[in-house]
Formats: structure tokens, sequence, C-alpha cells
């Protein structure tokens, strides 16, 4: 399942997305196998009674119960869950039913770090922890594919949205998009009224 498109503002660009690591996931596979195993051994072996009626449908229940609780909410979060880096900002978003969403404009960005255990590292997995001027402050992302390449991309494209931002300020074309994409991340409250009005003045100089 991809990222929904329509998220983005005009003007920007999909640089990167991904759903957490499939690390999150061995658990409730563990817990699905179990389930499964514990289905294939016990209710062949129920005594055809009519309390063996009743064990077998307790054994049912109980094991749809446990894949409904655990496994099946694990899968349908990770289906739910994105890590994106734009022209214009990184984001993060997650919720099934309820939806949570937090956006960092790639200008408010400070600092990109990450940590890997010997053992995240053979998987090519790790926490991004990303300081910003942004009213988030600091926030880290855990089980992140491949982090030390999502830590360099979220540099470049910090690079490239302040070089867009600085050779705006000779085109007036270009002054007017840039305000229009602060205006949209405004809008949307990525950017407080006050991280607004430091971009606008250092926009338009």
């Amino acid at each position: 399942m991809a990222f929904p498109k329509r998220l983005l503002i005009e003007g920007e660009e999909l640089v990167l997305s991904m759903h957490p690591h499939w690390a999150v996931l061995i658990l409730p596979s563990i817990v699905t196998a179990l389930v499964l195993a514990g289905w294939a051994v016990l209710i062949p072996n129920v005594p055809d009674n009519g309390a063996g009626d009743t064990t077998r449908w307790v054994l049912l229940g109980g094991g749809l119960l446990v894949l409904v609780a655990y496994p099946l909410r694990a899968w349908l979060t990770w289906l739910n869950s994105y890590f994106v880096v734009t022209s214009d900002r990184v984001i993060h978003r997650q919720g099934i039913i309820g939806k949570y969403s937090m956006e960092i404009p790639l200008e408010a960005v400070n600092d990109v770090r990450f940590n890997q255990s010997v053992f995240e590292r053979l998987l090519g997995a790790g926490d991004l922890i990303i300081e910003s001027a942004s009213e988030q402050g600091r926030q880290v992302f855990s089980d992140i594919w491949h982090p030390e390449r999502v830590q360099r991309t979220i540099y470049e494209q910090g690079e490239l949205n302040q070089q867009r931002m600085y050779q705006g300020r000779g085109r007036g074309d270009a002054s007017v998009d840039e305000l229009e994409r602060l205006a949209a991340l405004h809008e949307r409250g990525a950017l407080t009224d006050a991280e607004f009005e430091a971009q606008k003045r250092r926009l338009l100089g």
C-alpha cells in the first residue's frame, strides 16, 4: 500500500516512502504460527462427544481472539504506517482507524542521527533520531529501513530545499512558489506562526 499522494501539497515531490522494517512482524508471525500449530495438534485429538465439540469451539474461538488482538492488528498497523521524505518535509503517518500524522519541514531539521545494534545492522534496520526547531523537537523513529541511507537522503533534500529558497530571491515566480509552499505547510500546522514568519523573511530577504 503506497503513501497517498493526495496528501502532498502542490509542487511537492515524493522522494522516499517506506513502511516500518519487516522485523516488527517477526513476533506476530511467530504467534500466528503457534496458534495454527496449536489448532493442528489439539483439535484433531479432541474426543468426539458433546464436550469435545464445545472444546473445539473454545480452541477455535480462543485462537481467533489471539490472532485478531495481536498478529492481525500488528499487520494492519504495519500496512498503515509510513515514514516519508519529500522535497519539503519529513512525514510520519500511522493509524488503522484513528490517524496520527507528524510533519517536520526540512528547513526546521537541525540534526539527523541513527542508532543500530549489531543485529539491526545485519537486518538493515535501526532507529532514526531527528532534532528540529519545530514544535516536535526531538523525535525518535524506530524500525527504519537502512537509517544511514535515510539520514543522507534527508540531508540532501534539505540542501536542495535551501538552494531553492535562496535562488527564489532573484526570481519572482520562484519566490511566489516557495511562499505558497510555506503557506500550505503553515496551514497544515507543520510550521508555527513564528517559524512561518521567519522562513518568509529569509525567502524575501
